[in-house]
């Protein structure tokens, strides 16, 4: 019998890097300087940015796990797509912090990365749900 890979090692693996990521996340929040309603107004973009970030992998973690409780067997392309996806989510830490530390909501650059890697994650999810439906 050949040391097959199990859907629940790369669930396993998969879990730990999305943990991490949202780990980055939330430890790049900084609490406001000053005490007051005021201080906390002048953080709610970077607050925003990492709640919706949170939303955004907490979808896709159900979604990646939702596709594996559908798969009979963990081959090759799957492993690199599996990388591929927590590649771009591993990004999302990053692309988070620029777009809502200093008010960086607004630029161009921000918002494009931003975009580009929630757009390239969809896009691997897809590629799953062509190797399993």
């Amino acid at each position: 019998m050949k040391n097959e890979m199990t859907s629940e090692r790369l669930e396993a693996f998969s879990d730990g890097v999305l943990a991490i990521i949202i780990t980055i996340m939330v430890l790049e929040l900084e609490a406001p300087n000053e005490y007051t309603l005021e201080g906390f107004l002048k953080i709610i973009p970077t607050f925003i940015s990492y709640f919706v970030s949170f939303l955004y992998v907490s979808v896709y973690w159900l979604s990646h796990h939702q596709l594996f409780r559908i798969a009979k067997k963990i081959n090759g392309k799957i492993l690199w797509i599996n990388l591929n996806l927590l590649f771009w989510l591993s990004v999302i830490p990053f692309a988070t912090n620029w777009i809502g530390e200093g008010n960086h909501h607004t630029d161009i650059v921000p918002v494009i990365l931003y975009g580009f890697v929630l757009f390239m994650s969809q896009l691997i999810i897809h590629a799953f749900k062509k190797f399993y439906y």
